[in-house]
């Protein structure tokens, strides 16, 4: 097949891709939504003249808006060169959530939507039950006709509970809400190649059929001036939905008709396609959701029994256990050479597994005084990298 048959091919799979999408998430950063530290208003009555088209089509919105701590310094004139401390973000977070909010009422009323606002930390999606809470929530505002608006609530945010930034956040909804296609809008036209300012030779990446290590590594080519995710947040995004079995977009954010031109085929942006198998939702949620709190490094034969053969960890092939870790805490298995090979969820806390490692599963009830289970963790909740 020719290069050109090959583009020809991915346009034609991109068409149909955005022609099918009834589910859609939709990512605005902080280097979108603002100008000179103040909000970009607009922008921003762009942003909901677009998204309201695509909601007047038919189609399940949802946006995820990052802007809570910049709409608070604009709010209070807060201007400072030094680093913000954490309890600053917080409070202007708390101050700036509302006005954000307020923005977005008044521009998507001028299109007779009604929005509604939800604010996650990631201790929300890794709760399981809150996890399965949120998804009802979401799932019945969609029913009402509303388009939700999501962001990280970062006035209670710590290090622990935070996402990282809102390109994983919009991924991570997307999986959990099924969504058929992720949408980030930033400051940066598309993919490239190469640093097109200073390479000659860059060309725009348009369609990406696998995120593989040749296209991260283009991800630091293509940089964000503002926000906390960067390029590489974004294609890592882009994978994980993938992964769920969704599409996605990376485009410039503030350009005149961005969403009315990508869905009537322009060819702007990069477009990401879906993996061909899906993972399925628990294990989406224990690969991209839960934190791993632990390391299990395991030997050759059991790398080859999870990886190839789909089997359960078994305590004789654990070579060495890292971490402080309860029962049912995720925690990543790596080979020899330290490179993670899959995640899953244990049956034994971390001093448990360290006494029984290395040894047959008939000896777990002598050493340990009590069997929960045969294997270290269950192949139903393991999940190959």
């Amino acid at each position: 097949m020719t290069l050109q048959h090959i583009k020809a091919h991915e346009l034609q799979c991109r068409d149909a891709l955005f022609a099918r999408a009834k589910r859609i998430v939709i990512k605005v950063g902080s280097a979108v939504l603002t100008s000179s530290n103040s909000m970009n208003l607009e922008v921003i009555e762009n942003i909901a003249k677009e998204i309201s088209f695509l909601h007047s089509s038919g189609r399940e919105v949802i946006l995820v808006s990052s802007g809570a701590v910049a709409a608070g310094k604009n709010k209070i004139s807060f201007i400072d060169d030094r680093d913000i401390s954490l309890q600053e973000k917080q409070a202007l977070a708390a101050i700036g959530q509302s006005h954000l909010m307020h923005i977005y009422d008044s521009a998507f009323l001028k299109h007779g939507k009604n929005i509604a606002q939800a604010l996650l930390t990631h201790a929300d999606l890794a709760h399981r039950d809150r996890y399965v809470n949120f998804k009802n929530t979401i799932f019945t505002l969609l029913k009402m006709g509303v388009i939700p608006i999501i962001n990280e609530n970062d006035t209670v945010a710590t290090e622990e509970l935070q996402f990282g930034d809102n390109d994983n956040l919009g991924a991570l909804v997307t999986n959990l809400i099924e969504a058929d296609m992720f949408i980030c809008l930033t400051d940066v036209d598309c993919l490239y190649t190469a640093n097109p300012g200073t390479d000659s030779t860059a060309e725009p990446v348009h369609t990406v059929v696998e995120v593989n290590e040749d296209i991260e590594r283009m991800a630091g080519h293509s940089k964000s001036a503002l926000g906390t995710g960067g390029m590489r947040s974004k294609i890592l995004a882009a994978k994980k939905v993938a992964a769920g079995g969704g599409s996605s977009f990376i485009g410039p954010g503030r350009m005149e008709g961005i969403l009315q031109k990508i869905f009537s085929g322009e060819m702007i942006g990069t477009f990401f396609l879906p993996q061909g198998r899906k993972l399925q939702g628990r294990k989406q949620w224990i690969a991209f959701v839960l934190k791993p709190k632990g390391i299990l490094e395991l030997d050759c034969g059991a790398g080859q029994a999870i990886c190839c053969n789909g089997r359960s960890l078994l305590p004789s092939g654990i070579v060495s256990v890292k971490g402080k870790f309860n029962v049912g805490e995720s925690v990543q298995c790596v080979d020899s050479e330290g490179r993670i090979i899959a995640i899953g969820t244990t049956n034994y806390r971390a001093e448990e597994i360290d006494r029984i490692k290395g040894s047959n599963s008939g000896k777990i009830q002598n050493i340990l005084g009590h069997r929960e289970s045969d294997v270290v963790i269950h192949r139903d909740n393991l999940v190959i990298l």
